[in-house]
């Protein structure tokens, strides 16, 4: 995470919101097992149970906990093993989004759904946080900002709105010369860009990330490479279930 001690007006509370389809609503996981009937050979088939339950992907419960144990850390800004809670905070919504991604992959969410998850976690993550100490606050809104290119790149690899490419220079030049010029949904969608093919199975180098300016494409970028590390890590959230409760 890169902090900065300025940000743009408006990024909370009416967050900047870069989807590529709003979806309206987070909607019930539905499967459903049907019976198959052919009748010329009347070949019976047994009928199994319609399954219908919600999904708590990610909870305001959840999230609020991490801000308790954000305030309980005492967090300094140049207490770098403190500053470990953060860290931590953003990889547990990262997780979250995999395991919706995951859900989508194998056909177990559809496309809709899929986005009203990720907007679901984004709609709680995204809100103002209530100020604790200026360190502190600095440091939820750069994870906050991070989460942002994140929930960007699960939205653009949902909807497919990217071309394949490793070779990230490109797109991550564009989206600093975007941030320069101030348009600023150019450059996040190039960031998106970047994710989706990192949710793709593309890799994401350290050299991808040299050199970066300290500003909202940093912030952003910081986002993807917690996706890349998650990705490179453990893989068994690719079966898990949602978490219940906190």
């Amino acid at each position: 995470m890169f902090p900065i001690k300025s940000l743009p007006a408006g990024c909370f509370g009416n967050h900047i919101n870069f989807n590529y389809k709003q979806s309206k609503e987070i909607s019930r996981f539905n499967i459903s097992y049907r019976p198959k009937i052919n009748i010329q050979t009347v070949t019976m088939v047994k009928i199994m149970p319609e399954l219908k339950f919600v999904i708590p992907f990610y909870t305001e419960e959840r999230w609020q906990n991490w801000i308790n144990k954000v305030k309980e850390s005492g967090f300094k800004i140049d207490d770098e093993e403190k500053g470990a809670v953060f860290v931590y905070m953003e990889d547990d919504v990262v997780l979250a989004c995999l395991k919706i991604i995951a859900k989508y992959d194998k056909n177990l969410l559809s496309q809709e759904d899929a986005l009203g998850h990720i907007a679901g976690v984004k709609e709680i993550v995204l809100k103002k946080i209530e100020p604790v100490t200026e360190d502190i606050d600095i440091m939820l809104e750069s994870t906050q900002l991070s989460l942002m290119g994140v929930f960007a790149s699960c939205e653009c690899y949902i909807e497919k709105a990217f071309e394949k490419t490793g070779a990230f220079g490109k797109l991550i030049k564009g989206a600093l010369k975007a941030e320069k010029e101030d348009n600023m949904g150019a450059a996040m969608g190039n960031i998106a860009e970047i994710g989706a093919n990192i949710l793709a199975g593309k890799k994401l180098k350290d050299k991808d990330l040299e050199d970066i300016p300290e500003g909202l494409v940093a912030e952003w970028l910081d986002g993807i490479d917690s996706i890349s590390a998650a990705m490179v890590g453990d893989t068994s959230y690719k079966d898990d279930e949602p978490d219940e409760g906190n």
